[in-house]
C-alpha cells in the first residue's frame, strides 16, 4: 500500500509545473497582450524589456513556447537587434556614437574620457548601477558630431567638458 501511495505521489509531482518566476509571468503577459502571435515578437520583446529592464535569457523558452517558435528563433532575434539587452543595464544608458563622422570629430577621445570619468569600459555599467555606457554606430546627428544619446535625449558637439556637465545633471536628478 505504501509503495502504491508513493508511486501515485511521484506521478502527481511529475505532472506539477514549477511556479513561474516574476520574469516568466511578465513574458507570458506580454505574449498574451499581443495574442501570442509570432509576428508580434519585436513588440513582445520591447514590452518585456520595458517591464524588466532587459530580456533575460531564461525567459526565451517561455516566449518560444507561447509563440510556438523555437528557442533558436527567439534567441536569433534578441541577439540580432542591439537595443535588446540580455543583462541588466544602468538606470541611465549613454550611447556614444563611433561612426565615421563622430570619429573625425573626436569621439575616440570622448570614449576614453567617458571610460575614465565613470571608471567603466564601453559596454559596462558603473558599480552603483546608475550608468551604462555603450558604443553605437550612428545616431543620425552627424552634423553635430560627436554625438551621444542619454535615454531618449540626443546631444551634439559633445566634448569632455560637455560630457561631464551631462553626467553632473544626471547625478543632480538622482539626488532629488
Amino acid at each position: 500500500m505504501a509503495n502504491k501511495v508513493a508511486g501515485t505521489t511521484a506521478k502527481i509531482l511529475e505532472r506539477e509545473q514549477p511556479v513561474p518566476t516574476q520574469a516568466e509571468v511578465a513574458v507570458l503577459a506580454a505574449c498574451a497582450r499581443h495574442g501570442n502571435q509570432p509576428d508580434a515578437l519585436l513588440e513582445i520583446l520591447h514590452d518585456v524589456q520595458h517591464q524588466l529592464g532587459y530580456v533575460p535569457d531564461a525567459t526565451l523558452p517561455a516566449i518560444a513556447k507561447a509563440l510556438n517558435r523555437s528557442r533558436a528563433e527567439i534567441y536569433g532575434v534578441v541577439t540580432f537587434y542591439h537595443d535588446f539587452k540580455r543583462h541588466p543595464v544602468g538606470k541611465h544608458v549613454i550611447k556614444i556614437c563611433r561612426a565615421e563622422s563622430c570619429q573625425a570629430m573626436g569621439t575616440d577621445q570622448l570614449c576614453r574620457h567617458a571610460e575614465q570619468s565613470l571608471n567603466v569600459p564601453l559596454g559596462g555599467t558603473t558599480a552603483d548601477g546608475s550608468v551604462t555606457i555603450e558604443q553605437v554606430f550612428c545616431l543620425g546627428n552627424c552634423a553635430l558630431s560627436p554625438a551621444i544619446m542619454v535615454g531618449e535625449t540626443l546631444y551634439g558637439k559633445v566634448d569632455a567638458k560637455r560630457f561631464d556637465e551631462i553626467i553632473s545633471g544626471l547625478e543632480k536628478e538622482a539626488a532629488e
